[in-house]
């Protein structure tokens, strides 16, 4: 947009010429008003607006406040009565309160530069689209969304608004993450051809049976607007609050959980990109006898998921990365000494790179990275061999480097320097997600020819086209690429 169409609007070169004169001797902060958009002062701060503000919300929009280094304009949440939402509108009285996203971007639209979206899974993408589509920069939680195609569809409009983004995996920006990409291209483990990655979770109820039972709604509750763009469900204090991860329509279970923490050293050390097949199998829960429950609409209390992805510019070797949850995790390869903890002390979430000269092993966040070489060398993580000026804030600087680049804009210096905008996140979640879509499918049953029991369709390899976002072997998958909305709500 030009100025010339806009008579109200001041040229900034005209402007600052023109008070050049006047401006000699002393200092002046121009204001975001009088520049217009796109242009801004070094000193102005970041207006920010939280959309979803208690649980891991409270610690986004407080990290990306950076203390009162930027403005907390805003704060929207859909449950007034959560004690982390009360503490956020106490701690920041002047930021103005809203239930509805929608309605705070109609209101405040011209008093907002961006927003963290911290809100349950199944509602990230259309919050984000919105914020972006006006212009907002966004930070939005991990997993980036609910199916793959919400990932690849923010992807593509963080480029075409030309806005700063980035996913709370905050890992990614672990120093330590440095250290292990360094070792890799150092070659000291040489080409890795098989990986595990595995946690704990999930560590709420999944695996059982779809809750049922009224219950009145809280009165602090928009029950409405919380389930959002989700298949309609009464409200049940088994999905809100924290429960909801284990349940399809709002959730993305283990993996959404913490498969953008333990996938992401992997994924950045290797260069990975889509992979080309997938194959899960999933824990049974039985409560009768000889008949294992069937609960299409929760997460599995268990699952493995393979994925493979071929050779690339970085890792010249195909790579089969198994996934574990549930509490499973893989056992010592032969480089790791028996008594030595695999990822994690308690060895409950972790990284395993198996390479053609070593292994390299980290836990969540990519903490504590150590290499074992067959030579029986063994290397580990010294705090401070990497760093920079965000190394010791909260959470390694990751929302700090991201309000730092909004201010910075769109294709500058600290924008390209972040470790999670969507051009990575994006890819990062799509293949995280696609272990939901393998054990989704995995559990699809339909009854038997001549009516004696069921079978199970989807219990195959499943080969993806990563570019068209396509199971090519199994059609039936391909519902999970991309989930209907309710009612009015859309992505566009």
């Amino acid at each position: 947009m030009t100025t010339e169409n806009k008579p109200n609007d001041v040229n900034r070169r005209d402007f600052l010429q023109k008070t050049t004169a006047a401006a000699i001797g002393s200092f002046f902060i121009v204001p975001r008003h009088v520049l217009g958009r796109g242009y801004r002062a070094p000193s102005d701060k970041l207006n920010i607006a939280g959309v979803g503000v208690g649980g891991k919300g409270f610690s986004d929009t407080n990290n990306a406040w950076n203390k009162g280094t930027e403005n907390l304009v805003a704060l929207c949440d859909v449950d007034w009565g959560q004690a982390q939402v009360k503490k956020n509108f106490e701690l920041h009285p002047d930021a103005k309160k809203y239930k509805d996203f929608r309605k705070m971007f109609d209101e405040m639209e011209k008093d907002i530069d961006a927003v963290t979206v911290s809100t349950t899974d199944h509602m990230h993408a259309i919050i984000a689209m919105a914020a972006m589509q006006r212009g907002k920069h966004v930070y939005v939680q991990k997993p980036l969304t609910h199916d793959i195609y919400e990932a690849r569809m923010l992807t593509e409009a963080a480029r075409k608004y030309k806005v700063v983004t980035q996913m709370g995996n905050q890992g990614a920006s672990n120093p330590a993450q440095t250290q292990m990409k360094e070792w890799f291209t150092k070659g000291l483990i040489g080409n890795v051809h098989e990986a595990h990655v595995w946690t704990n979770r999930p560590v709420w109820p999944q695996g059982i049976p779809v809750p049922t039972g009224k219950f009145d709604v809280p009165a602090d509750i928009d029950w409405e607007l919380w389930v959002g763009s989700a298949e309609w469900v009464d409200y049940n204090p088994a999905w809100h609050p924290f429960k909801w991860r284990g349940w399809w329509n709002f959730g993305t279970g283990a993996l959404g959980d913490m498969g953008c923490h333990l996938i992401d050293p992997a994924f950045r050390t290797l260069g990975l990109g889509y992979p080309t097949e997938l194959e899960c199998s999933v824990g049974q829960v039985f409560i009768k006898d000889w008949t294992a429950e069937y609960i299409p609409e929760g997460c599995p209390p268990s699952s493995r998921v393979q994925l493979k992805f071929p050779a690339n510019k970085v890792n010249k070797s195909e790579v089969t990365l198994t996934w574990h949850d549930g509490g499973l995790r893989p056992f010592h390869p032969e480089l790791i000494p028996a008594n030595d903890p695999l990822g994690e002390p308690d060895s409950s979430n972790g990284v395993l790179l198996i390479g053609e000269k070593g292994v390299m092993t980290c836990g969540t966040y990519g903490i504590n990275p150590k290499v074992y070489l067959k030579d029986g060398t063994k290397l580990e993580y010294k705090q401070g061999d990497f760093g920079n000026k965000y190394t010791t804030m909260p959470e390694y600087g990751h929302h700090v480097s991201w309000s730092d680049a909004c201010k910075a804009g769109f294709n500058s210096k600290e924008h390209k320097a972040l470790t999670s905008s969507f051009d990575y996140s994006g890819p990062l979640t799509e293949t995280v997600i696609m272990g939901n879509l393998g054990i989704r499918s995995y559990t699809l049953r339909q009854a038997k020819a001549d009516g004696k029991g069921f079978e199970f369709p989807g219990r195959k390899k499943l080969l993806w086209d990563g570019t068209n976002m396509k199971v090519t072997n199994f059609d039936e998958a391909n519902q999970f690429v991309k989930r209907k909305y309710r009612g009015d709500w859309k992505l566009s």
